[in-house]
């Protein structure tokens, strides 16, 4: 029997779509190249905001591209019982299509709990949604659905009380998934034909937030995985753990984005009662995989005490490592050896990774301001851009559900403010995602 859905044509949609302009996954994994030039330095409110969409319902998850078609996921209902995935015009803003999906473990609809984090993945097929939920949602780029799988039915529902959020990642023909949680962890490979089980690979026990990447290493590739207690290394093709490194703490958060062959960037901080304190900040540094024989040799390159990243996750640019904290402290190391540059504040906290861009280093406030920084050895800010004033907020279709205590109560009203959760970036198109709008930049 068809599962329900609901999907809404606006428009006649080509069968396949130009790979040339591409942001296909979490933090532009697989990106097409950008030229500066066609992404401004400078907007606000009232300037290069080509257009701005409301999205249906909410959600935290990064904005993709696709030839010329833009994607977000929400969920939406009391329990969260409505997945969207919703496609846009990138050239108009126009809706494309919204196709809805009933959630397979609804869960309240609480600030406090993940609500449709993890960045979905393209390809020249189409779409490949994994939420928080457990459910994958695989669509074609004019909206129809191909299938759909729920890990939570076929291995478990998750436990960790704020919900999950690791991004998935793709490999050929399949999609990989990071489950790290206090129930059962683990990590799968799923088919992109048909949502099956390719393998899966049990690990142990852990609460995080962070996704896997895909990182060369020689002349392969693995899945690096950093979280919660250990860095480690998977087969995209057979799932195998090919080596672990375990004298790490704190890394719950941010994601090991490739910085060379066999390098990347780890960020860690203490929780929030400082556990891991001594280990976290042994554990910020540019971490280095290389093989010897049939061995694999895992170490850190160098570590700095210095920074103490939040979500935003550590990037390096034309020479320099880039790591920026919860009160928008940037703090800017030599990649080579991890010497400081430069320590220094911009106007807010991030929760969206930085991005650089010719001699630019975009950060994305979380409250809607966009720092530009001059990518070099001293701080230089070019321009600080406005994405929305006070008295005109984007759309916030924050839940509304009772919480229990008083403490979640006002926190309530913290976290229901517009928050910048993301961007996707081809060239002449610059896309931000707040929880329910869309916002694209051009020159």
């Amino acid at each position: 029997m068809r599962p329900l859905l609901f999907v809404l044509f606006v428009l006649s949609l080509p069968l396949t779509l130009s790979a040339q302009e591409q942001w296909p996954g979490f933090l532009g994994a697989g990106a097409s190249p950008l030229k500066a030039e066609t992404i401004p330095t400078q907007w606000s409110a009232e300037q290069n905001v080509a257009w701005k969409a409301g999205i249906p319902g909410y959600g935290q998850s990064s904005p993709v591209i696709w030839g010329d078609q833009v994607y977000v996921t929400s969920v939406a209902g009391p329990n969260k019982e409505q997945l969207h995935v919703v496609c846009f015009s990138l050239k108009s803003g126009k809706q494309l299509w919204d196709h809805i999906q009933p959630s397979t473990y609804p869960e309240k609809n609480s600030v406090y709990i993940s609500r449709a984090a993890p960045t979905p993945v393209l390809d020249e097929n189409g779409i490949y949604a994994y939420f928080e939920s457990g459910d994958i949602v695989a669509l074609s780029h004019a909206g129809e659905l191909k299938w759909a799988a729920s890990l939570t039915k076929r291995y478990g529902a998750p436990k960790n009380k704020f919900g999950l959020s690791a991004s998935p990642v793709q490999w050929q023909d399949r999609v990989i998934v990071l489950i790290d949680d206090e129930g059962p962890s683990y990590i799968t490979a799923v088919s992109k034909a048909d949502g099956s089980e390719l393998w899966k690979t049990d690990r142990k026990s852990r609460v995080s937030w962070s996704s896997p990447m895909i990182v060369p290493v020689g002349e392969a590739q693995q899945v690096v995985c950093s979280s919660a207690g250990s860095i480690d290394g998977y087969d995209p093709k057979t799932g195998k753990q090919l080596w672990t490194y375990d004298e790490v703490g704190g890394n719950n958060k941010t994601s090991p984005i490739p910085a060379g062959n066999g390098e990347f960037l780890i960020g860690a901080s203490p929780g929030r009662e400082g556990d891991n304190n001594e280990l976290a900040k042994k554990s910020n540094g540019l971490f280095v995989v290389k093989q010897q024989g049939d061995d694999w040799e895992p170490q850190f390159a160098w570590t700095n005490a210095s920074p103490t990243p939040s979500w935003g996750t550590p990037i390096v640019y034309q020479g320099n490592a880039y790591w920026v904290n919860r009160v928008g402290v940037v703090y800017c190391l030599n990649a080579k050896d991890g010497e400081s540059v430069y320590t220094s504040r911009i106007k807010e906290s991030c929760w969206a990774t930085p991005v650089g861009i010719g001699d630019r280093v975009y950060f994305f406030g979380k409250n809607g301001v966009t720092t530009v920084l001059k990518a070099g050895n001293e701080f230089e800010v070019l321009a600080e851009n406005e994405l929305w004033t006070e008295d005109n907020p984007p759309v916030n279709n924050v839940p509304t559900a009772e919480e229990t205590s008083a403490e979640r109560r006002q926190g309530v009203a913290m976290f229901s403010r517009p928050t910048l959760y993301g961007a996707a970036i081809v060239n002449g198109y610059l896309v931000l995602r707040t929880g329910s709008q869309l916002y694209c930049i051009k020159p």
